[in-house]
């Protein structure tokens, strides 16, 4: 024996069940609108900064560390990434992109660069090849089409000549 099915009891859960939060049309908060909290704060400290930075130079100058690590990261803050200095060949068709490979590996395998910078270097060069592939497909073009030719010319003259 099975019980009635409560479809009543569905439909006003359904309408009380959350989904979207808002209506359509009703975006929410506008992008970048801050906090109630936040702008209270700000508005306490508003004209306060000058001094509320010169106690804190203060006190990291007495050896306060925790002053003196807060001043340290305003001035030089943390780097998210590090320069990588790599000698690569020549990379102007997509038969070179072998070589260039080859070197990002050999940087990796001697300890100048580390794998996850090599996987950054690697997508890069993964864009310049589709990028060389387009530009050989378009001069193709232009040499069956003549008039596309005409069109993907490069100007004989411009700003970055002077």
């Amino acid at each position: 024996m099975t019980g009635p099915i409560m479809t009543d009891t569905l439909g006003k859960n359904a309408e009380n069940t959350r989904g979207r939060p808002f209506k359509p049309g009703n975006p929410g908060r506008p992008k970048g609108a801050r906090n109630r909290a936040t702008l209270a704060a700000e508005a306490l400290l508003d004209g306060e900064a000058e001094a509320l930075t010169r106690k804190a130079i203060e006190r990291a100058l007495d050896g306060d560390i925790l002053a003196l690590k807060i001043c340290l990261d305003r001035i030089l803050p943390p780097r998210r990434e590090r320069a990588v200095v790599l000698d690569l060949p020549h990379f102007g068709t997509c038969g070179d992109a072998g070589e260039v490979s080859a070197a990002i590996l050999g940087a990796v395998a001697n300890g100048t660069i580390t794998p996850g910078e090599a996987g950054e270097l690697a997508k890069l060069v993964a864009a310049h090849i589709d990028i060389l592939e387009i530009s050989e497909r378009y001069e193709q073009s232009a040499i069956i089409f003549p008039p596309l030719g005409k069109l993907l010319r490069r100007p004989a003259h411009s700003v970055d000549d002077d």
